[in-house]
C-alpha cells in the first residue's frame, strides 16, 4: 500500500504553471502545488494531497486510465487524463485541416479514447463540401454528428446532452469552430467559472492556455473539458510501424500485406496500396499517412 493512501484524494480541474486547482469529493476547490520541482499533473488526474498552511501540496498522482497528448521533437503537451470520450469539433467555416483532424484521431486511438466528430455551422452554404471531406471518416466507421450551435442551439443541445451524460468529455478543435459557443450554450455560468479559476490561480487571462474542467450537472457526474487551441499536432510518441494500425481505413487492408513490416509505400504485395488503387482508401487519407510516416522517421520512396 502506498504511504500516501491515507491522504485526501482530489480531481485536478485546472492548472497554470505549478499551480493547480484540486477539487475535493465534496466539491470544494483548493489551490495546490506539487511536491518538489517536477510538475507532471494534468487536468483529469486524481491526486493525493495534503493541506499545508492556506494551500495544498500534491504528493502523488494516481495511476491514469489514459492520457491524451501531442508530442513534437521539442516538447510534449498534455491535454487531459482519464477521459471517457473526445469530441473533435470542426466547422463548415473556417475550412478545417484534414491533417489536424487525422492527427487528433490517431492520438486518441493510441490512447484508447473513443471519439466523435462534430461538424458545426451546418446552416452555412459550404456544408455539402464539408460533408464530402468527412465522408471517408464516416466510411471507416467514425461517428460524425452535425450541429449548428448559433443557428439551432436548442436542437444542438438536445443532440449532445444524452451523449455527454455521465461522462468526462474533452472538446478539441481549432479556434473559430465554436468551442466557446458550445461551452456557453451548455454552461450558462462558464464565464463566471473562468473568472473564479483565474482569481484562485492568480493567473489572469492565461487560463485560456490550459484545459479547464466544467461540470454540466449539480451532481458532478457529467464533465466537459475545454482545451486550448493548437496550430501543430505532433505524433512523435508513435512508432512508424504502429501508425497504420491507428488508422482504421488502412488497418484492415494492412493485414493482407505480404510483409509484416510493410511501410505501404513501395513494397510488393502491399494490401494498402492495392486498396488505394481500387478506391477503397481515400487518396487524401493515404497522403496524410505518408506525411506523418515521414515525420516519424519512416522511409518514404
Amino acid at each position: 500500500m502506498s504511504r500516501f493512501s491515507d491522504l485526501d484524494i482530489g480531481l485536478v480541474v485546472v492548472g497554470h504553471g505549478r499551480h493547480y486547482l484540486v477539487e475535493t469529493p465534496e466539491g470544494r476547490r483548493v489551490n495546490c502545488r506539487p511536491r518538489g520541482k517536477k510538475s507532471d499533473c494534468v487536468v483529469g488526474d486524481r491526486v493525493r494531497w495534503a493541506i499545508t498552511g492556506d494551500e495544498g501540496v500534491i504528493e502523488q498522482v494516481e495511476p491514469r486510465r489514459n492520457l491524451l497528448f501531442r508530442q513534437d521533437e521539442w516538447k510534449t503537451k498534455s491535454f487531459a487524463a482519464n477521459l471517457d470520450q473526445l469530441l473533435i469539433l470542426v466547422a463548415v467555416e473556417p475550412v478545417f485541416s484534414e491533417s489536424q483532424l487525422a492527427r487528433a484521431l490517431i492520438a486518441a486511438e493510441s490512447a484508447g479514447i473513443s471519439t466523435t466528430i462534430a461538424l458545426n455551422k451546418t446552416d452555412l452554404p459550404g456544408v455539402q463540401l464539408a460533408r464530402e471531406r468527412l465522408a471517408p471518416y464516416r466510411a471507416m466507421g467514425q461517428e460524425v454528428i452535425e450541429v449548428a450551435f448559433k443557428a439551432d442551439p436548442v436542437g444542438s443541445t438536445a443532440l449532445l446532452q444524452p451523449w455527454l451524460r455521465g461522462k468526462a468529455t474533452l472538446v478539441l478543435g481549432p479556434s473559430g469552430t465554436g468551442k466557446s459557443t458550445l461551452i456557453n450554450m451548455l454552461i450558462p455560468d462558464a464565464n463566471a467559472q473562468v473568472g473564479d479559476i483565474s482569481q484562485a490561480l492568480n493567473s489572469g487571462r492565461h487560463t485560456t492556455t490550459t484545459t479547464k474542467w466544467y461540470w454540466l450537472d449539480d451532481e458532478r457526474k457529467t464533465g466537459l473539458l475545454d482545451s486550448p487551441g493548437f496550430q501543430e499536432f505532433g505524433l512523435r510518441q508513435i512508432e512508424p510501424l504502429q501508425l497504420p494500425g491507428l488508422m482504421p481505413d488502412l488497418r484492415k487492408h494492412a493485414e493482407t500485406c505480404k510483409f509484416y513490416n510493410c511501410t505501404h509505400q513501395h513494397e510488393p504485395g502491399c494490401g494498402v496500396r492495392a486498396a488505394l488503387e481500387r478506391g477503397e482508401i481515400n487518396a487524401s487519407r493515404y497522403r496524410i499517412y505518408g506525411e506523418i510516416l515521414q515525420e516519424l522517421g519512416g522511409k518514404r520512396y
